[in-house]
């Protein structure tokens, strides 16, 4: 295990100590605030301690093991004995490492929340279109696969069927951890469906995956600040939904950002809607400010966050998903597109974690 590791770790164990000797005051006992606050992080820590100690208890093991097996040349049985046991400490070591570096990442505290995720057509027309709803599809799949529910708040549909934008809220552990690396501009290579002579054409669309707002600490809206528009929704829903103006559509003047919602059956329920995506959308905005401040100082974790980039390839002719960002290619298209996600959104977040351990070493080594 690399120094700087041990050095993280030790300070786990320190700290430990300290949270043990302040939640047994009774001063901090009294004050049940102080007393959550700590215990919750006594409850971490104490998680990390508990690996770290295991961790050493095996590197002792280890050491005797390696120790006897030097000692034991004209003893085969203890020899053999000694051989089972190094390799089996050194087996669960490399295990409790791998932990312990997961649990010494930085947490991004979004990562628990649900999200919404807005699917834009962009240069393709019909096309890119109808790449979005495949797309939408995909992600919808991907939601019934890790058991999230997803349902669609707004919708702009194509003339073919597609959508010209797409919005879903998608809910369930830990979705926008998993989704959060699917913000960017993806790019469907393949002939489409109103092409006549079968040229492949290049179409494209943009994702953007926004982590739904804390009630508790989201930024305040000033209402003056926001112009309120119904109007009559159209799409699926009856004849309940053509016949009122119940769909809502929110401006928030001072940034010109704009949110609707139209799926709900009362204008009620879909204003709180649009004000949450409203919300969601201003303080994505603020944090893509701060993460281009950020940049400029030091490299973004997984590119720039940039929603023109293109960080990812479809390319239905040969089979292939390439996402440009990490150098992965998969040649299971159709698979992905039936909501097979699991490789990818894994190798994104190994990505970013090998990025933070990096950082954490050259934190420490500073």
């Amino acid at each position: 295990m690399k120094p700087f590791l041990r050095q993280q770790l030790a300070r786990y164990a320190d700290r430990l100590g300290e949270l043990e000797f302040l939640l047994s005051r009774e001063d901090i006992m009294k004050d049940m605030t102080q007393f959550l606050v700590l215990s919750r992080e006594h409850t971490e820590v104490a998680a990390v301690a508990g690996r770290w100690t295991r961790y050493q208890q095996r590197e002792a093991d280890l050491a005797t093991a390696q120790d006897l097996l030097s000692h034991s040349s004209d003893d085969a049985d203890m020899a053999a004995l000694a051989q089972e046991e190094i390799e089996g400490a050194s087996a669960e070591l490399q295990q409790l490492e791998v932990e312990l570096q997961r649990m010494l990442l930085p947490k991004d505290p979004d990562d628990a929340r649900n999200a919404f995720v807005e699917i834009r057509a962009g240069t393709g027309g019909d096309e890119s279109a109808l790449f979005a709803a495949d797309l939408a599809r995909m992600y919808t799949r991907y939601c019934d696969r890790r058991g999230w529910r997803a349902a669609i708040i707004s919708e702009s549909p194509s003339e073919l069927g597609g959508y010209k934008e797409v919005v879903l809220k998608i809910e369930g552990e830990q979705v926008y951890g998993a989704l959060k690396f699917e913000s960017g501009g993806h790019r469907v290579q393949r002939v489409p469906v109103t092409e006549t002579q079968g040229r492949i054409h290049t179409s494209a669309c943009t994702v953007a995956v926004l982590a739904e707002p804390d009630e508790a600490v989201a930024i305040q809206i000033n209402p003056a600040d926001l112009r309120i528009d119904t109007y009559r929704a159209s799409g699926a829903g009856g004849q309940h939904i053509n016949k009122t103006d119940s769909a809502v559509r929110i401006t928030h003047l001072p940034t010109g950002i704009v949110a609707e919602c139209q799926d709900g059956r009362s204008q009620h329920s879909n204003k709180a809607q649009a004000l949450k995506v409203l919300t969601a959308r201003i303080q994505e905005k603020d944090r893509s400010e701060r993460a281009a401040k950020d940049a400029a100082e030091r490299k973004s974790l997984i590119g720039s966050g940039d929603r023109s980039d293109r960080i990812r390839t479809y390319n239905f002719p040969q089979g292939r998903l390439t996402d440009h960002r990490i150098n992965l290619t998969l040649y299971k298209l159709l698979s992905i597109m039936e909501g097979d996600l699991d490789d990818v959104v894994q190798a994104l977040q190994a990505y970013e974690a090998a990025q933070q351990l990096a950082a954490l070493e050259l934190g420490a080594g500073a």
